[in-house]
């Protein structure tokens, strides 16, 4: 079964879908800080731990940004194939793909990082962040996507 939350209780009062895509499993992690941290701001955090729960959320919500772990598995049943790179794809075929952060594994060497980077841009992707990632980091990241994309106002659905 895929895990699919939706973080905001009341549809109308979120200003900006955010979709968090991660590897479940994990310790506390920055996507569980995230939705504490973004909620009243009016910031809904849709999240989602497969490829499978992602394309469904697409289709339910209009998402704004997205932060897509490379390594989630596509179906909860299959936890070794990832499914990042699909996500990627599907979202970049929205017919208003929103900025999107790549989280990904360590790299094994300076060449496996420079074609992953390069890979994660050509699916459009805004930012690419390596694991482990601080949430410093993560909230600079989405600062400058709103100031970039929606010149510092929130997105009107």
């Amino acid at each position: 079964m895929t895990r699919f939350t939706d973080q905001t209780d009341t549809p109308g009062d979120s200003r900006l879908n955010l979709l968090l895509s991660y590897r479940s499993g994990q310790e506390e992690s920055v996507m569980d800080q995230l939705p504490r941290l973004l909620t009243p701001m009016g910031i809904r955090s849709i999240r989602v731990t497969t490829g499978e729960g992602a394309a469904k959320a697409v289709t339910v919500h209009t998402i704004h940004i997205a932060v897509v772990d490379l390594a989630i598995p596509l179906l909860q049943t299959t936890p070794s194939r990832a499914a990042g790179p699909r996500v990627l794809q599907l979202l970049r075929r929205l017919n208003q793909p929103p900025p999107t952060v790549v989280i990904r594994p360590p790299q094994p060497s300076s060449r496996a990082s420079a074609r992953g980077l390069t890979d994660a841009l050509r699916e459009g992707a805004f930012a690419v962040l390596d694991r482990p990632v601080d949430l410093e980091t993560i909230l600079k990241v989405m600062r400058r996507i709103l100031r970039r994309h929606y010149a510092d106002l929130w997105p009107v659905n």
